[in-house]
């Protein structure tokens, strides 16, 4: 089970409840968002549905909790619900395989994380007027929306932009389309964006430019062993449990950046996956006189898997990820 699986199954949860009749009366949402637990929580993922659907139930949120709790129990994947504070229910996911995650992202594509009915947005069409940083935020938002399943019209609701410190069509002529829309959105958009020299930097210390090496060293990593003779293959000794986590938490990443309408949400994880990534490269090619292994293949389609996912959330963000760099 991934997190959007998870949102689908307390969506589904608290429909059975009102129409059982133990929750009479209340709401059903229409999706939920789980978001990771916070240090020091109960268990992986945590919801406050409870207190929305308490709201038309005629019950505490605490009560609405230990209903759903009930019924989630007996969900597959899930091993454990918990019910903390005023009614939140906490969730510990039963153990799933490295290589059942690393076959599923490579199977989807750059559509793994996408919810049931997801799909790519085309380009929004704005009026004239409408400058390059409100495009970009709305269009990301709009593809990222689609993805989770959500209609592209809602992507408008984002939060009022603050001003760029200089002209938009500025800092595109002067950055590129790519280099600006990344500091477009990698900050709220309440924040005004920061237009610096390091956006065209070709090194680690610029974020857009890790992001987009990282995807093009797993796409080298793929040539290099095809040379070598040997080819990806899913497999537990990945040698990476931080990358396998990231990449687990990509769609949850996704869920939550349509629901805030928050693009800067799935910028800093893909800058994540992208950090954890250029540290694995190093452990995936055998060397010296080292025969290709096991070990070697799941390496190497652990790393095809992030860069997918990498991939993937550019593609979303309207960025490039280009091969070779």
């Amino acid at each position: 089970m991934i997190p959007a699986d998870l949102s689908r199954a307390v969506v589904h949860a608290v429909r059975r409840a009102v129409e059982s009749g133990e929750l009479g009366g209340g709401c059903v949402p229409e999706r939920v968002v789980v978001e990771r637990t916070r240090p020091g929580g109960v268990g992986e993922y945590a919801t406050p549905v409870a207190f929305h659907v308490a709201k038309g139930s005629a019950r505490v949120p605490r009560d609405v909790a230990d209903v759903l709790a009930r019924l989630l129990a007996e969900e597959p994947g899930i091993a454990r619900v918990d019910v903390t504070g005023a009614g939140f229910l906490n969730f510990t996911l039963a153990a799933r395989s490295e290589a059942a995650l690393v076959r599923e992202v490579l199977s989807a594509g750059i559509r793994y994380g996408y919810a049931d009915g997801g799909a790519e947005a085309d380009p929004f069409c704005w009026a004239p007027h409408v400058g390059p940083r409100e495009r970009a935020v709305r269009e990301a938002v709009g593809r990222i929306m689609r993805s989770q399943g959500q209609a592209q019209g809602q992507g408008s609701g984002v939060t009022p932009l603050a001003p760029v410190a200089r002209r938009d069509g500025d800092v595109i002529a002067v950055y590129g389309q790519d280099a600006a829309r990344w500091a477009m959105l990698c900050v709220p958009a309440r924040e005004t964006p920061a237009f610096t020299p390091g956006l065209l930097v070709q090194d680690e210390s610029n974020e857009l430019f890790r992001v987009r090496y990282a995807h093009s060293r797993a796409r080298a990593l793929s040539r290099n062993a095809d040379q070598l003779g040997f080819r990806a293959e899913a497999g537990e000794e990945t040698g990476s449990h931080e990358l396998v986590r990231v990449i687990a938490e990509y769609p949850l990443v996704l869920e939550a950046a349509a629901h805030h309408r928050a693009p800067e949400r799935l910028v800093r994880h893909l800058v994540s996956v992208a950090d954890v990534l250029l540290d694995h490269q190093h452990h995936v090619l055998p060397r010296g006189d080292e025969k290709p292994s096991a070990a070697h293949r799941a390496r190497l389609a652990l790393a095809e898997a992030a860069g997918t996912v990498l991939a993937g959330g550019l593609a979303l963000l309207g960025v490039d990820a280009p091969d070779f760099l």
